[in-house]
C-alpha cells in the first residue's frame, strides 16, 4: 500500500470557461510540481482533450483517469470518471447525442481548444460545452455504469451547480456513494448536517480553470501497487472509490 494524492476535478482548455494555458502538458506539469499522482481530466461534457492528456501525463510521471464534469437537465455538475480511456471516449459520444447544441460564442465564453499530445491546437468545439444536457440527476449513475465508469456530484458546498444548492437536499435514494466538496475541510460539518452522506465517499477537488487553481497535494489515497503499473494503480483507485478498498 502507499499514498497516493490526487484531484480528481481539472479542466483544461476544451472548457469555455478555463483558460488557454490550460494544456494538457502544462496541466501534467503543474500538477507534477504540486506533489500530485493521480489527475482526472474533467472538461465540460467532453472527454476528447483526455487523450492528449494522457500522453502528457505519461512524461510527467502523472496517472492519468479519464473524466468529465457533466451538466444534467437540472444545471447540477457531476463528475464522471473511467477507468479506461476507450470507455470515456464512448461516454462522451454517447452525451453528444444529449446537450443541447447551441454554438458557442467565442468572445464571451472562450475558444474551447482541441490539442493533440504535444499542445498544439488541432481544433476547437463549435457548440458551447458550458449549458445542461438532457439528463435528468436520476439518470446519470446508471448511465455512468453503463459505461464502465463512477460518478459523483460536484463542490456539493458551492451554490453554482450544486447539487444541495439546486435542489435544497440531499436525495436519499440518488444512486450516488460518493460526493466532492471542494473544501475538504467542511467533510464533518457536512456529515453531520446531510444524513445520507454518513457512509460515503468524499473527496475533494480543486475545480481548477486556471493553472494557479491547480492544488499543492491536500487528498489521497491509500492504494496497492504491486506488481506496480499505473493500470493497476488506476484499478484500484476504482475500487477505491467503489467502497471496495477502506
Amino acid at each position: 500500500m502507499n499514498r497516493y494524492y490526487y484531484d480528481f476535478h481539472i479542466h483544461s482548455c476544451l472548457s469555455p470557461c478555463a483558460d488557454n494555458d490550460m494544456t494538457p502538458n502544462n496541466i501534467a506539469g503543474m500538477a507534477a510540481l504540486a506533489g500530485l499522482n493521480i489527475v482526472a481530466l474533467t472538461d465540460h461534457n467532453s472527454s476528447r482533450n483526455c487523450p492528449a492528456f494522457f500522453a502528457a501525463a505519461k512524461k510527467n510521471g502523472i496517472i492519468p483517469v479519464a473524466g468529465m464534469e457533466l451538466t444534467t437537465a437540472e444545471d447540477i455538475h457531476v463528475v464522471c470518471l473511467f477507468e479506461k480511456l476507450s470507455d470515456a471516449l464512448r461516454f462522451n459520444d454517447e452525451i453528444d447525442t444529449k446537450r443541447v447544441h447551441i454554438k458557442n460564442r467565442t468572445d464571451i465564453f472562450g475558444d474551447q481548444l482541441l490539442m493533440d499530445e504535444n499542445d498544439n491546437v488541432i481544433g476547437t468545439e463549435p457548440d458551447l460545452l458550458s449549458n445542461a444536457t438532457v439528463i435528468p440527476i436520476g439518470d446519470v449513475p446508471a448511465l455512468v455504469e453503463r459505461f464502465h465508469g463512477f460518478c459523483f456530484p460536484a463542490h456539493i458546498d458551492r451554490e453554482a451547480n450544486g447539487i444541495l444548492a439546486t435542489l435544497g437536499f440531499f436525495p436519499s435514494d440518488s444512486g450516488f456513494t460518493c460526493v466532492e466538496l471542494h473544501d475538504p475541510e467542511k467533510e464533518a460539518e457536512y456529515r453531520m448536517r446531510y444524513p445520507p452522506l454518513e457512509d460515503f465517499r468524499i473527496v475533494s477537488g480543486s475545480d481548477a480553470h486556471y493553472l494557479g487553481d491547480i492544488r499543492d497535494k491536500i487528498c489521497c489515497a491509500e492504494l496497492p501497487d504491486e506488481p506496480y503499473s499505473s493500470e493497476f494503480v488506476r484499478h484500484q483507485l476504482f475500487r477505491w472509490l467503489r467502497g471496495e478498498l477502506a
